[in-house]
């Protein structure tokens, strides 16, 4: 359970957590797929204006009518002429907010606007960690290969207790990422607690190439193809790159665990490489409208056999992914049951260089299934609940997927 509570951090607060960006929106970020490209609004406006913009978007645009049960007009009430600085319009969005009971709808201060844009375009100066909140203490939960922090031999499980001296206790994920940021060759000293012992470590940022999308040949003959989110404009081009790196295969493994989302035509794009027609996903908005995406990929399907990994990590655009290949019998699901968010978000640009991110929909898989809080249940359970972490040395799922292949 401790786990799970961790993931729904991750996912409502998205992209702010890692210095790399790859949406490690594992565990503190808004996991949603994003409807179109994020653009940023330099207009200035005052504090009661960006509340009542915000107040008006979430009116008209968030996608369960009743807004929770409640007169929403009461919230424009509250704060009339009451807010007068940004922390008074940021505290007042926030406890707005937080009166849907939501989690995925959240309102962006610059800092984490910024840090939602850099992970679409994956681009970012830093070391290449990803990091996250566990029992307020700030630890490292992967580190990207050929990185800065890689040839710094920093590790997974190694706990941030200092950033050039400036004691992270207490400190969000956030704050410690935009320490951990910076201009390119310039030098960073991190303190670092493993395994009750303290290390410090000097690490000249670079540019961060951020990869979304790994593949590899195993058992000679079988593709294996990671797919580390869906969060990277870039994502489509590598995961076309992965075919061609695994075309020699006959058969596929395609690994979506721990993916915790993206944007929704990444995982569309990608589906559509196995469906030759029919829907792929369907979008249902507030007003009942629905919005049926169809492959378009009528001519050429792939059509090896494919086995996906999936685990309690895997949600929004992974789901999307996965529910499509199973409703289809395009693929077997080996693994544990997903996260289980059906539900879709839209980022709007607001003034002041901030943003929104609201919830404008709920999806259903082509078979007509509601996942929102109940997940998509493998084929073939494999594994812990809640096994986040996959153990490399004693991979079951893994190796369970490459049984299935070869007995066919």
């Amino acid at each position: 359970m401790k786990n799970k509570h961790l993931l729904i951090f991750l996912l409502s607060v998205l992209i702010l957590v890692s210095f790399n960006k790859i949406f490690m929106s594992m565990f503190t970020k808004t996991n949603s797929f994003f409807t179109k490209q994020v653009l940023v609004n330099s207009s200035e406006i005052e504090p009661q204006k960006l509340f009542d913009k915000t107040w008006k978007i979430i009116s008209k645009e968030y996608y369960e009518p009743s807004l929770n049960h409640q007169d929403w007009g009461r919230w424009k009430a509250r704060y009339h002429g009451k807010i007068k600085t940004d922390e008074d319009a940021r505290v007042a969005i926030d406890t707005m907010i937080a009166s849907l009971n939501e989690p995925y709808t959240r309102f962006m201060p610059k800092k984490d606007y910024q840090d939602l844009t850099t992970s679409i375009t994956s681009k970012i100066y830093g070391i290449g960690v990803n990091i996250y909140s566990n029992s307020g203490k700030i630890e490292i939960f992967n580190v990207m290969p050929s990185t800065p922090a890689e040839f710094a031999q920093l590790k997974q499980g190694d706990i941030i207790t200092a950033v050039d001296g400036k004691d992270t206790n207490g400190m969000n994920v956030s704050d410690v990422a935009a320490l951990v940021r910076g201009p390119e060759n310039s030098i960073v000293e991190l303190t670092v607690l493993r395994n009750g012992k303290k290390l410090t470590k000097k690490i000249k940022r670079k540019e961060i190439k951020i990869k979304t999308v790994k593949s590899s040949i195993v058992d000679n003959h079988i593709g294996y193809i990671q797919i580390v989110s869906f969060m990277s404009g870039t994502t489509p081009s590598e995961f076309l790159e992965a075919l061609e790196n695994t075309r020699s295969a006959d058969k596929l493994i395609i690994d979506l665990r721990g993916n915790t989302g993206g944007l929704l035509d990444n995982a569309v794009f990608i589906a559509d490489m196995f469906i030759s027609n029919g829907t792929i996903v369907d979008i249902i908005y507030r007003n009942g409208y629905k919005k049926s995406i169809m492959a378009q990929n009528d001519e050429f399907p792939l059509t090896k056999p494919v086995v996906v990994l999936i685990n309690g990590a895997s949600a929004s655009a992974s789901e999307i992914l996965s529910g499509a290949l199973k409703d289809y019998h395009k693929a077997t699901l080996v693994g544990r049951k997903t996260f289980g968010k059906g539900l879709v978000q839209k980022v709007v640009p607001l003034p002041n260089e901030t943003g929104l991110n609201v919830t404008i929909a709920r999806y259903l898989t082509p078979s007509g299934t509601d996942i929102n809080k109940l997940g998509i249940k493998p084929d073939i359970e494999v594994g812990n609940e809640f096994d986040f972490f996959i153990d490399s040395k004693k991979d079951l799922q893994l190796e369970k997927a490459k049984e299935i292949l070869n007995k066919e």
